[in-house]
């Protein structure tokens, strides 16, 4: 008896909130040639809002922004001394496009928050920070707009931050995953179907 085909769609789930983290000597944002907000030492964080996140993986991003260790201890040991610990500031950027598919060459940004659901997220990242540390050393972009951001790396050190690391049984199943939104046909024996 011959099987029968049928088609399968694989799905994916969302992706996870992702912050960009650069150890600057200094950066800076504006808007329409107006300067929004500058920092002296410290670390500018790009950060993005997945449509899954709630406050408790937005809080959890807040944390490891204060407390990653991206500097070198008075004797020299390198990765030993966090933003808090220098007494740096912070400059806070929304920036979605991290969330982005580019599996093709056109970027897909269905993996980020959209409209107001991101705005108050982000809104609650950067307040988060400010409570986590002190509200005059970090500031902050303007949500949704063209910003010009500048800075001087430091290192360069960049480093990414996600709210929910994959575990390793999730990085096997990115295997599978390769193939999500791809429709593929297969045949099953025909005892199977039965």
């Amino acid at each position: 008896m011959k099987g029968k085909s049928f088609a399968c769609t694989w799905t994916s789930q969302s992706d996870l909130s992702s912050a960009i983290l650069q150890r600057v000597a200094s950066a800076s944002v504006t808007v329409d040639t107006q300067l929004i907000s500058s920092i002296g030492k410290g670390v500018l964080v790009f950060a993005a809002v997945a449509p899954d996140d709630t406050s408790k993986e937005i809080e959890s991003m807040a944390a490891k922004v204060i407390k990653m260790k991206m500097w070198p201890d008075d004797a020299g040991g390198n990765w030993k001394r966090s933003v808090q610990d220098i007494h740096g500031e912070i400059l806070c950027i929304s920036q979605f496009t991290l969330l982005a598919s580019t599996k093709k060459t056109k970027p897909d940004f269905h993996g980020a928050a959209g409209g107001e659901q991101a705005r108050e997220l982000y809104d609650h990242f950067v307040t988060k920070v400010q409570e986590l540390y002190e509200k005059d050393k970090v500031k902050n972009g303007v949500f949704q707009a063209m910003m010009q951001v500048n800075l001087q790396n430091d290192g360069p050190v960049t480093l990414e931050i996600q709210t929910n690391p994959p575990s390793a049984q999730e990085k096997d199943k990115d295997k599978i995953d390769a193939n999500v939104g791809k429709q593929s046909e297969y045949e099953l024996p025909a005892e199977l179907l039965d």
